[in-house]
């Protein structure tokens, strides 16, 4: 089995496996386990996201096991959802932009997502023919998530907000919205 824990073993978050392709003659098996934690099918308490370590454990048929626990740290986060809004659409050249959005997390207990503010969030933006991103502000969400600022109009492209998450909450970036300037 692989489990997670933490607080001197007290929490345990566990997953089970099952193989036989661990040959006896042979006494070392490798094996890659990926975890999935589903809060829509599980009850998953919001104190749960966070950093965790890693443990194994294995039992034989004849009764005896090991368990290893080598410290690997590890992060449950909860989801994390943006929105964008820019406007006026289309402005005209040097006048001023405001983009406005707001930043949300997953609330595994309601299994709905709630407002996450106070987050540190950056605006983007994409010229029209870009490949790329580039920051061109950061701003803080306000206490309900929302998010707002200005830029002044320059070329068409398209803006959007990028939030980097943090040990409880994963990254997450929203939709564009593309801007015509005239």
């Amino acid at each position: 089995m692989i489990f997670l824990h933490r607080n001197k073993g007290e929490e345990q978050l566990w997953h089970s496996i099952e193989t036989n392709d661990c040959p006896n003659r042979v006494g070392v098996c490798d094996i890659t386990e990926t975890m999935y934690f589903d809060p829509s099918v599980w009850d998953m308490r919001n104190s749960e996201a966070g950093a965790w370590r890693v443990g194994a454990q294995v039992r034989f048929k004849d009764g005896s096991g090991d368990t290893d626990d080598k410290g690997m740290a590890v992060y449950v986060q909860r989801n994390s959802r943006l929105t964008v809004n820019a406007s006026p659409e289309p402005v005209a050249k040097g006048k001023t932009i405001t983009v406005t959005g707001k930043v949300t997390r997953a609330n595994w207990e309601t299994r709905k997502y709630a407002a996450y503010g106070g987050r540190h969030v950056s605006l983007q933006f994409k010229p029209s023919g870009s490949a790329s991103y580039t920051t061109v502000k950061k701003v803080y969400a306000d206490g309900s998530g929302n998010l707002k600022t200005t830029v002044k109009a320059s070329k068409t492209g398209t803006w959007r907000w990028v939030y980097y998450g943090n040990t409880t909450t994963g990254p997450s970036k929203s939709s564009g919205d593309n801007v015509v300037v005239k």
